[in-house]
């Protein structure tokens, strides 16, 4: 069976991408898959900025950092990865790129989808994603969400727009057809 990340992207204090993980993991628990799907929260490993002497794409998966093995360990157990990205000045989160920057071989030739979120939907985030992550030959999956800050997060919280579910499916289905067929 596969498993499916899906990464909260952001590691600040009220943050909006919990939520919308949240939301991603109940939609993904009521399908009938094959495919299982965990949240992965960034904050949790506490990775540091990159500092190690090896660059990761020589450390062979193994890093003198604790957290960083740790970091390493669930990417390199994950078949595919579904980024929850906010946009931080018309680009990434800082934190989630250095915890990208901080692996190599982990993330090599498997699927990955984003859902975005901002002033923008996030659209400008996921773009940069999408040149970044073409660096270790991941599948992009093209069918992407891009979420208003302005429309669908309220005071209570997330409360995506009605089209978001069926859109989220397309995503789930190609991810998960690349997931299979890769492992």
């Amino acid at each position: 069976m596969s498993t499916i990340g899906i990464i909260i992207g952001s590691i600040r204090e009220g943050r909006s991408g919990a939520s919308v993980a949240e939301w991603i993991k109940a939609q993904a628990d009521a399908r009938t898959s094959d495919v299982a799907y965990e949240l992965v929260d960034l904050k949790e490993f506490n990775v540091p900025l990159l500092d190690s002497a090896v660059v990761p794409g020589a450390a062979n998966k193994r890093y003198d950092n604790e957290a960083v093995q740790n970091w390493s360990d669930k990417i390199d157990s994950l078949d595919g990865y579904i980024f929850v990205t906010p946009e931080y000045n018309h680009s990434v989160p800082g934190a989630l790129k250095n915890a990208f920057d901080a692996l190599g071989a982990e993330w090599a030739a498997k699927p990955i989808a984003f859902v975005g979120y901002g002033a923008a939907g996030g659209v400008r985030a996921v773009e940069h994603w999408r040149t970044i992550v073409a660096n270790f030959s991941m599948i992009d999956i093209r069918t992407q969400l891009d979420l208003s800050l302005f429309t669908e997060f309220t005071e209570n919280g997330f409360a995506p727009n009605e089209r978001r579910a069926g859109e989220l499916e397309a995503i789930f289905t190609e991810l998960e057809d690349w997931a299979q067929k890769l492992a």
